[in-house]
């Protein structure tokens, strides 16, 4: 590919057009240089499909970032944030101003090297991680179908708009969105395809051959290729694009790095300043003899009248939502808060109460799928899902119907073998709000998501994943679908909420600390097999939103601490006895939750860990028990891989039973003695 066979002279272009698209162009030049890194090509290249995307197609506020109808913008190949960041000034969103793009890449800036959700107004989503971007998209697409079924075209009737990159395109992750995208034919759905040719090793025909339109073709989307600084093709095809019935992906032929002499056309433009030689060079070419960061007076009018235009749109629609009755508009409104209606407090109360009384003998999962029976009827923007495992995870409520192309009323997602689109999907419908979603998976395919976890937890975004089969009690299946990692890989990451309870009412309360959780993604890690009941006592309070809590206290004195987790708890009670056989006094801490532990305060948690040596147990590898035991504890769990038995069996030949957490503790209780 050659830059001069893709490249329009300036001159033949439309003025108005081309000084609103240079505008773009310098703002990401001038910053990039100042900052002294950043990745000038894909703004300068992509100005043109930008400029005719906001300035004839966007429906948005500058003034109300957050107005629910707008059209969202999904810039996946987020390494060129400045096109967005430019775009977000040009058009007058009040926090991005001409010195936040001064500041780019700077500490505390609106303007960070990557696009971020809640630091700047107007990003989406946080993108950065390829194909993460088109894969959310997919997700921000499905939930204004959702909407739409539910309230109608006055109240929910926009498009999601995607710019992707070829690594966008290469990334695995694209193939499931695209197939899930197309399947349910989200036709409100329209990704721009950077179509350059350029990757940072250099021609992307060094490592790919794809047909790009084929692939997509062959997954249900509609496509078309184009010049993408053809304004008018350009515009062509988005029109074209928003009447069709199914998904589209535009491959707009670019040039990365456009009008720069010496940088266009090859990878040298993708990821560094041009240089101030180059820079100049730049200006000349395309007739911008501005100084940096200077915007012609009617330029900026123009773009600030492209922002402004959406303020009547946004007025119109409240006037509409006011109109339309308290019936139809109030449950909207309750799904768009964010909020959890009065119904469903007092309904889990109810339910956490009769589990109490019961003492059911089962699986965690099972105890899942029994709160979600129950809270599907009292929070009706509760969408589920599953990744193939539905009758496994057991995530699909008895009142729950299955969305597909003809059913968009529809209230549970099958997601396919799509583990990886799956969680970045449910991110994009919590994004999009309207819906808490969340999705089912077995706990070792956690890997499979984690990217899009890691991106809700960077977010701060209500997604729950439901990751069932949490540890070598699954049994027979063995060690590649047991996860010993799992666990202590999650905790890593940071303001994500990892659950693993212990009975029917810890998973209870698990569920509703998850929902409660407005800026905390959460896991909940459930057993395949069945637990006994120990918490048999009503309580006035959610324990488990405590991270940890004494489950059996001695009355006299303490001489061991045994904290376990999930199906360990039962194992630590009975520990417990044999220990009270022998004269000892043993303590028994169920930690459903390290993370909301860790938020306790100091003394609260020094009264549940104690003073006596600590024993820390679970089915998994120790990861940062360590924190809770000290360095008199001992961890009592999995030292490598499972192996393929039945559970009670792989439990015996791994050391993780009643005696041998009695006898880790009477070490430890001798060897405080000799200290």
């Amino acid at each position: 590919m050659t830059a001069t066979a893709l490249q329009k002279p300036a001159a033949k272009a439309d003025p108005a057009h081309a000084e609103m698209a240079n505008a773009i162009r310098f703002l990401a030049i001038d910053a990039v240089e100042k900052a002294k890194s950043g990745h000038p090509g894909m703004p300068m290249g992509m100005a043109d499909v930008a400029t005719v995307l906001f300035s004839r197609f966007m429906k948005f506020d500058p003034a109300d970032p957050a107005w629910p109808d707008r059209d969202r913008f999904v810039l996946s190949a987020g390494h060129g944030s400045m096109l967005l960041y430019a775009l977000l000034h040009l058009t007058g969103y009040e926090a991005v101003t001409i010195d936040e793009i001064k500041r780019f890449r700077q500490w505390g800036a609106k303007t960070p090297g990557h696009p971020e959700y809640g630091h700047t107004p107007g990003v989406e989503t946080t993108t950065g991680p390829l194909g993460q971007g088109i894969a959310t998209a997919v997700g921000m697409a499905l939930a204004e179908r959702l909407m739409n079924a539910r309230y109608g075209d006055e109240l929910i009737d926009h498009y999601t708009y995607v710019i992707a990159g070829d690594g966008c395109l290469m990334e695995g992750i694209s193939h499931e969105a695209i197939s899930l995208a197309g399947h349910l034919r989200l036709n409100r759905l329209i990704v721009l395809f950077d179509d350059n040719g350029i990757s940072i090793d250099g021609s992307t025909g060094l490592a790919c051959s794809d047909d790009q339109l084929g692939r997509f073709a062959a997954s249900g989307w509609a496509t078309s290729r184009i010049d993408g600084h053809d304004p008018e093709a350009i515009a062509a095809a988005i029109a074209a694009a928003r009447q069709s019935d199914r998904p589209t992906m535009i491959a707009c032929r670019t040039t990365i790095g456009f009008g720069s002499p010496g940088r266009q056309g090859s990878e040298k433009a993708h990821g560094a300043p041009l240089g101030p030689e180059e820079v100049e060079k730049t200006r000349a070419a395309l007739h911008w003899p501005h100084r940096p960061f200077e915007i012609p007076a009617d330029v900026l009018v123009s773009w600030r009248e492209i922002g402004a235009r959406g303020h009547s749109v946004r007025q119109a629609w409240k006037e509409r939502a006011r109109k339309l009755c308290t019936a139809d508009r109030s449950p909207c409104h309750d799904a768009l808060n964010k909020k959890l209606p009065a119904a469903y407090t007092e309904r889990m109360a109810q339910f956490i109460a009769q589990l109490t009384a019961e003492r059911p003998k089962i699986a965690t999962r099972q105890a899942s799928q029994n709160v979600i029976d129950v809270i599907a009827t009292v929070l009706p923007n509760l969408l589920g899902g599953s990744a193939d495992l539905t009758h496994s995870n057991l995530t699909k409520a008895k009142t729950h119907k299955s969305v597909t192309p003809a059913t968009m009323d529809g209230n549970y997602v099958h997601y396919g073998v799509r583990e990886h689109a799956m969680a970045a999907a449910m991110n994009g419908i919590a994004l999009h709000g309207g819906f808490i979603p969340y999705g089912g998976t077995f706990l070792a395919f956690a890997d499979y998501s984690r990217p899009a976890i890691r991106l809700a937890a960077l977010m701060g975004i209500r997604v729950i994943h439901v990751m069932t089969h949490d540890s070598i009690g699954l049994g027979e299946d063995g060690p590649t679908h047991q996860p010993v990692e799992h666990v202590a890989s999650l905790r890593a990451i940071p303001n994500l909420l990892v659950f693993r309870p212990a009975d029917a009412v810890e998973t209870a309360e698990a569920w509703d600390c998850a929902l409660r959780a407005e800026t905390s993604p959460s896991v909940l890690c459930l057993s395949r097999q069945a637990l006994p009941a120990f918490r048999t006592e009503a309580s006035d309070h959610n324990k488990v939103a405590l991270g940890a809590y004494v489950v059996v206290e001695p009355e006299t004195r303490r001489d061991v601490t045994l904290i376990a987790t999930g199906s360990e708890v039962a194992i630590a009670l009975e520990a417990a006895k044999l220990l009270a056989a022998e004269g000892v006094h043993a303590a028994v801490v169920s930690a459903p939750c390290f993370e909301l532990f860790r938020q306790q305060t100091a003394e609260y948690r020094a009264q549940v860990l104690g003073n006596a040596p600590r024993i820390g147990v679970e089915a998994a590898i120790e990861g940062d028990w360590a924190r809770w035991l000290g360095d008199s504890g001992e961890f009592v769990g999995m030292q490598g891989f499972g192996a393929s038995a039945p559970a009670d069996v792989l439990y015996r030949e791994f050391g993780i039973t009643p005696a041998a957490v009695a006898d880790a503790a009477m070490r430890n209780i001798i060897r405080a003695r000799a200290s």
